[in-house]
């Protein structure tokens, strides 16, 4: 069995790479309601001009942009991570509210990608503990390291809190903020349920993907998106996860990486090949 790994490479990305695991695409949806929690977030992705990544429009280009970016916030060089983020620029520069708003908002507030950032960390973490178990002595070090994933966006470095207890009084104070309404509860309800493909694949993946997200959710989430759990399904999660973190663990990092590794594959020939990014 495999253990830990120690987050004193130089490397953030090798230090957070035991939480990246193929099963933890389950949290997906879970990690997106968490970052549209926040209003300015929510309404940005909700009120959107940027139709090449909207989700529901083009599910699998939105899909691959998002996890490309987790792959080259934990897999790529310092240059492929700032070559993703001057590809972004333009789409975030269309994301700000309007006079019509009912939240102000722009895609390059440092509050809120420090939040969105948060929440990736957060998913990170739990993902580590579900399949490799505590982080221990090693949390620091991992928790640091989490900083990239608000860095290879344009959050600068310093707004990242300066320790796990800073993060975690950060993440308590926030929660105040995380105010799902109705239009935006509606937007991540399709997430949850993905009702952004074709109904074949709603009927099939829906129920699935609906109890992964909501297992995923702390309770304050779940509260805000109305989504029941109780004793029987916590002890159907846990069950899973059970079997999955052994398998996890002994599986070769080629196997838990797979999904990132195809992402960052294609983010390198298109970098080759002059294509855009996202």
């Amino acid at each position: 069995m495999n253990g830990p790994t120690q987050p004193c490479d130089a490397d953030p990305g090798r230090v957070l790479r035991r939480g990246m695991s193929m099963f933890g695409l389950f949290g997906g949806g879970a990690n997106v309601i968490m970052q549209l929690s926040r209003p300015g977030v929510g309404y940005g992705v909700v009120e959107s001009r940027v139709d090449s990544g909207n989700l529901y429009l083009h599910p699998v280009k939105r899909t691959r942009t998002t996890l490309t970016y987790l792959a080259v916030a934990l897999l790529g060089t310092d240059g492929e991570r700032q070559a993703f983020r001057r590809a972004m620029g333009p789409g975030h520069a269309q994301v700000r509210s309007t006079p019509d708003s009912p939240v102000q908002y722009n895609a390059f507030d440092v509050d809120l990608q420090t939040w969105v950032a948060a929440c990736l960390y957060r998913g990170f973490e739990d993902v580590y503990r579900l399949t490799q178990g505590p982080l221990g002595e090693h949390e620091d070090g991992f928790y640091q390291a989490g900083a990239v994933l608000g860095t290879t966006l344009q959050m600068p470095r310093d707004a990242w809190p300066a320790d796990r207890a800073a993060f975690e009084r950060y993440w308590t104070r926030s929660l105040e903020q995380a105010q799902i309404d109705d239009t935006v509860r509606d937007y991540l309800v399709g997430i949850a349920t993905v009702t952004f493909l074709p109904r074949p694949l709603q009927l099939l993946a829906g129920p699935v993907n609906k109890f992964f997200t909501t297992g995923f959710l702390p309770e304050h989430f779940r509260e805000q998106m109305r989504l029941p759990w109780g004793p029987r399904r916590q002890g159907l999660f846990d069950l899973f996860w059970r079997v999955a973190g052994p398998v996890d663990r002994l599986s070769p990092a080629v196997v838990r990486e797979l999904p990132f590794r195809v992402a960052m594959w294609d983010l390198r020939r298109r970098i080759r090949k002059g294509r855009p990014l996202v």
